[in-house]
C-alpha cells in the first residue's frame, strides 16, 4: 500500500497508535501542539537535525528501520554531548507519495525503539509531500542547570579525551560505497550508539570542562570547543582509539589508518576536556562505564592552534578536517 492510499491522516493515526505516552507528557501526538511538564528544578534543552536523502544517507545503504534508529540517534548524542536527559521528541517527515506505508511504519518502529532506550517519548511533528525522504526530528531533554556541560570551559593544561573509538563510521560508509554491507564499521555507520548515559554521568561527577559530540569529525568538533574556549591543543596521533574491526578493514582503502579517525565524521562519540588532576575520578568512570576513555591530547595557548602530533614526534598535516555541508 502507498502512502498516496491512505493520505496524510491516515498516516498520522497510525504513527499516533504507535507513538508511547512517557512520563511528563500531558498531551502528545493527536492535538494542535503537545503539553510537556518540565521536572522540577531542570533546565530545558533544545536540539534539531534533519536527514536528506542523498545527503545524508542512502535508501540503497539502508533499510528504513535502522534508518529510523539512527535519524533519532543522531539528537540524542547532541543532549548526551551537553550532558543532559532526553524527554520527547517531534518528528517532521517529506515524504515521496509513491512511498510504502509499511517502509514509513518501519522508519517510526526504529525510532520508538530508540526511543524506548533512552526514555523519551514522540509527542508530535508534521508530514508533507516531499520529491525525495527528509527526516527532521527536534528533541527535547533536560538537566540540572549546574551540570551542563557548554563547549566553552576548556582551559590552558586540560587534557583531552574521547569515548570509544573513532573512525568506524567513515570507514562504514566507505565499505558501503564500495559494495562492502556487512562488518562493525558498516554496522557502526547504519546504527550508532548515542553517548547519552556516558554524557549524564560524566556531568553528573562533573568531570568535564568542555565537552561535545562527534558529529563532524574530531579535528572539526575539537575546533568548536577551542573556538568557543579561546584555547588550542596538541593531539598526539598514535593516542587515537582505533577498534580492531576499524584496523582490519583499513588496508584496502588508506595507507595511513589516521585519517578517518581525524576528520571522518558521525562517530557519535564524546569529546571532552578535564582538568590535568582528575585521572583517578577517570579511571573510576571509564570502569563504571564498561568503555574505554581515552586520553588524545591536551588543550594549549591560543596562539598555538591545533598541531597533531605524528609517532615520529613531527607534525602531522591534515587538509581536509571535517565535514562541512557548504564547502567541497
Amino acid at each position: 500500500m502507498k502512502l498516496s492510499e491512505i493520505g496524510e491522516f491516515g498516516l498520522i493515526k497510525g504513527i499516533a497508535m504507535i507513538a508511547d505516552k512517557g512520563e511528563g507528557v500531558v498531551m502528545g501526538v493527536g492535538d494542535d501542539a503537545a503539553v510537556l511538564r518540565p521536572s522540577a528544578g531542570k533546565v530545558l534543552l533544545v536540539t534539531t537535525d534533519c536527514l536528506i536523502e542523498g545527503v545524508h544517507f542512502k535508501l540503497e545503504f539502508t533499510d528504513f528501520h535502522s534508518l529510523g534508529r539512527k535519524a533519532l540517534a543522531v539528537n540524542l548524542s547532541d543532549i548526551g554531548g551537553c550532558g543532559g536527559i532526553p524527554t520527547a521528541f517531534l518528528v517532521s517527515l517529506a515524504i515521496p507519495p509513491e512511498t510504502d506505508v509499511a517502509s514509513i511504519r518501519a522508519l517510526y518502529k526504529g525510532m520508538m525503539e530508540q526511543a524506548r532506550t533512552y526514555g523519551c517519548s514522540l509527542v508530535g511533528g508534521d508530514t508533507s509531500s516531499g520529491e525525495r525522504l527528509m527526516i527532521s526530528i527536534t528533541l527535547i531533554g533536560e538537566a540540572e542547570e549546574r551540570n551542563v556541560v557548554y563547549r566553552h570551559g576548556a582551559k590552558h593544561g586540560d587534557r583531552i579525551f574521547v569515548t570509544g573509538t573513532l573512525g568506524d563510521s567513515a570507514l562504514g560508509l566507505k565499505m558501503l560505497k564500495n559494495g562492502v554491507k556487512e562488518g562493525g564499521p558498516v554496522l557502526r555507520h547504519l546504527d550508532p550508539t548515542p553517548r547519552v548515559k556516558e554524557g549524564g554521568e560524566i556531568a553528573r561527577r562533573g568531570l568535564a570542562t568542555a565537552m561535545i559530540d562527534i558529529s563532524d569529525g574530531l579535528i572539526a568538533d575539537l575546533g568548536h570547543i577551542l573556538e568557543a574556549s579561546d584555547v588550542g591543543a596538541q593531539v598526539h596521533l598514535p593516542q587515537l582509539p582505533l577498534s580492531s574491526s576499524y584496523r582490519e578493514y583499513i588496508q584496502p582503502y588508506y595507507k595511513n589508518p589516521y585519517l578517518l579517525a581525524l576528520a571522518g565524521g558521525e562517530d557519535y562519540e564524546l569529546l571532552f576536556t578535564a582538568p590535568e588532576e582528575r585521572p583517578e575520578a577517570l579511571k573510576k568512570l571509564t570502569e563504571d562505564l564498561a568503555i574505554p576513555i581515552t586520553q588524545i591530547g591536551e588543550i594549549v595557548e591560543a596562539s598555538a592552534g591545533v598541531s597533531i602530533v605524528g609517532p615520529d614526534g613531527k607534525e602531522f598535516i591534515v587538509e581536509q578536517r571535517g565535514h562541512d555541508h557548504f564547502k567541497t
